[in-house]
């Protein structure tokens, strides 16, 4: 799996690829569907298979305000694609250069300066300055450039279609098991631990802790969780995701205990993979009550998960 810019220059061997273009963030099955054409379609036409994103994502670039709503990092992404089949991921800086861009230039972006032999996306995908490109526009400026296109339709899961905004409403609402049918996995959130303020350890409990940075805010709470360790290796546990309103000052964190586990993961990267939802989270009168709760937690998500 190669991953590129139109800074680095497009290599040779990805010219006369099939291109899947979209956001894809999340990477949910709708995603999935488009992803999966384009590699069944360069399997065919034995070409190389391509996933071109944008980072930023328009959102943000548009709205830096935002509040954080990213579903995977760019990393995430990238494994992503390769375990649907991809062979390279082409990564559009998402500037004010690119925000300018006419629904044409673009398309002429695509079949020159890439070198795409043909492009998928979703039916509901629109580029171009002013959103002035939808998939009608890709197949009729596409063709003037010897550039074929073709959209796949939204997938649905039960009465709505899969889309980023349903597994964000979800994840808010402390509902990870319909992001996970909606993602096809759970919603995982991967970072460098950091050091706390060892409270866990004082407790009998340490823990990972990891700032959320741009990821989506799930509902603030303890969930049973998988983590996802620097050797590859995955360990059970038990999370608390919020401000810790027990301490002075709150602070927001992803703290994660693992169970039967010990090490030094100080400065290595993890993921944190939201399986259960266990309870809110709240402020407690002492630090008893507070060791109380987190063994009946711990007690509950060894349940649901070992």
């Amino acid at each position: 799996m190669q991953r590129f810019s139109l800074s680095d220059g497009i290599p040779e061997a990805f010219r006369n690829s099939v291109v899947a273009l979209g956001n894809f963030d999340g990477f949910h099955l709708g995603h999935q569907a488009v992803v999966g054409r384009a590699v069944a379609r360069a399997a065919h036409e034995r070409r190389p298979a391509v996933v071109a994103t944008f980072d930023p994502h328009p959102v943000r670039f548009f709205k830096p305000d935002a509040p954080p709503f990213r579903l995977t990092s760019l990393d995430q992404r990238e494994s992503l694609f390769a375990a649907a089949g991809a062979d390279a991921m082409l990564v559009f800086d998402f500037d004010a250069a690119l925000a300018a861009t006419s629904a044409e230039d673009f398309v002429e972006l695509l079949a020159g300066e890439v070198g795409a032999a043909a492009v998928v996306t979703g039916e509901d995908f629109t580029f171009g300055a002013r959103r002035g490109g939808n998939a009608a526009v890709l197949r009729e400026l596409g063709a003037a450039h010897g550039l074929a296109a073709e959209a796949v339709s939204p997938v649905a899961l039960g009465d709505e279609p899969v889309s980023s905004s349903r597994i964000r409403q979800a994840l808010a609402a402390g509902d990870p098991g319909t992001a996970t049918r909606l993602l096809t996995r759970p919603f995982a959130i991967r970072g460098t631990v950091g050091h706390g303020d060892k409270r866990g350890r004082e407790l009998g409990y340490p823990t990972a802790n990891l700032t959320l940075g741009d990821y989506q805010r799930p509902a603030y709470g303890i969930y049973a969780v998988r983590v996802r360790l620097p050797n590859g290796r995955e360990a059970a546990g038990v999370a608390n995701v919020g401000i810790r309103p027990t301490f002075e000052p709150p602070v927001e964190l992803l703290e994660a205990y693992l169970f039967d586990w010990s090490g030094n993961l100080y400065g290595q990267e993890i993921e944190v993979a939201l399986h259960h939802f266990l309870r809110p989270e709240r402020r407690f009168d002492g630090m008893e009550a507070l060791a109380e709760q987190m063994r009946s937690d711990e007690a509950e998500a060894r349940r649901l998960l070992l």
